[in-house]
């Protein structure tokens, strides 16, 4: 197939055209919310959010990224990493590393929250507060929602969605576009600025440093295993095992503040332990997408 003029794209012009399409659906985003509330809805239910978060997923990460790579690839899904899976070994690390890695994940988020800024910025330092404060409530009010269709819509929307959205987005389009395709190595500098990029889109500075970790993470997942499934399926086990949490709490009247405080204060030693096994949890992801790799190639006779 012959290239068009838009397949020859420089990182820069592709990096555009992406925001210009994110921008075209973001217009059509704001002009739907003024039409829901110049008709008297109500934007702040459970139910509305759930409508907001997928209406944003989608027209906002998805359906862009999908647009740009079929206007500047011949081979989109390739492009995008979509075409192919990974081995059983594979999903049951990426899984089981993610299951191992919450008690760490909850150490360092601690150690970020202590984070303060010196005096001649703490005006800067009580918006940064009030904007986690804000994201943690909108978080909470979707995931205290009680009964089981409630959680079923959780884990679909908050869960699955917001993780298949995200990693299309962050590792599938924008880590792409800042890698060098015609080089295999593993792209370091896409990989942490896509992970950087990530984590400050959430506007939540005392959760940055573990969500930006957990990004880098995922972006290696995709440089070793060729597949965006794989981080796409690592992103959604740590939203369902949040999502359940949240769930069993509820039902169970638990306190989540102990639960979001597992591998800290009285469990510190359980946090360091799941940072250690988070170390071997890595590495034998990174050793099961080896081995995937070298048995493809001992298959197709290389």
């Amino acid at each position: 197939m012959k290239a068009s003029k838009w397949t020859s794209l420089s990182p820069l012009g592709r990096l555009a055209l992406w925001f210009g399409i994110i921008l075209g659906f973001g217009i059509l985003f704001l002009v739907g919310m003024a039409f829901c509330i110049s008709s008297g809805k109500d934007l702040s239910t459970v139910s509305a959010m759930w409508w907001l978060v997928t209406a944003q997923d989608i027209g906002l990460f998805i359906l862009p990224g999908l647009i740009a790579a079929y206007i500047w690839s011949e081979q989109p899904a390739e492009w995008l990493h979509v075409h192919k899976g990974a081995s059983a070994m594979t999903w049951l690390s990426a899984i089981v590393l993610m299951i191992v890695a919450l008690p760490g994940i909850n150490l360092i988020s601690s150690w970020n929250q202590a984070m303060t800024l010196p005096a001649s910025l703490s005006a800067l330092e009580e918006w940064m507060r009030a904007k986690e404060e804000a994201g943690m409530q909108m978080t909470e009010k979707l995931l205290s929602a009680a009964g089981w269709g409630n959680l079923v819509i959780n884990l679909l929307v908050v869960a699955i969605l917001a993780a298949v959205s995200e990693e299309f987005c962050f590792r599938g389009v924008m880590q792409g576009i800042f890698s060098d395709r015609e080089d295999q190595r593993t792209p370091h500098a896409a990989i942490w600025l896509a992970a950087i990029i990530f984590s400050a889109i959430h506007v939540q500075f005392y959760g940055f440093i573990p969500r930006m970790l957990m990004g880098a993470l995922f972006g290696y997942a995709l440089a070793w295993s060729g597949s965006l499934w794989v981080p796409i399926v690592m992103h959604c086990t740590n939203n369902a095992i949040v999502t359940l949490l949240y769930h069993l709490a509820l039902q169970n009247g638990w306190d989540i503040k102990q639960m979001d405080s597992l591998g800290t204060a009285d469990t510190l030693w359980l946090g360091w332990v799941s940072l250690g096994a988070t170390m071997v949890g890595i590495y034998l992801l990174r050793r099961s997408t080896t081995m995937s790799k070298a048995s493809s190639r001992t298959s197709a006779g290389n």
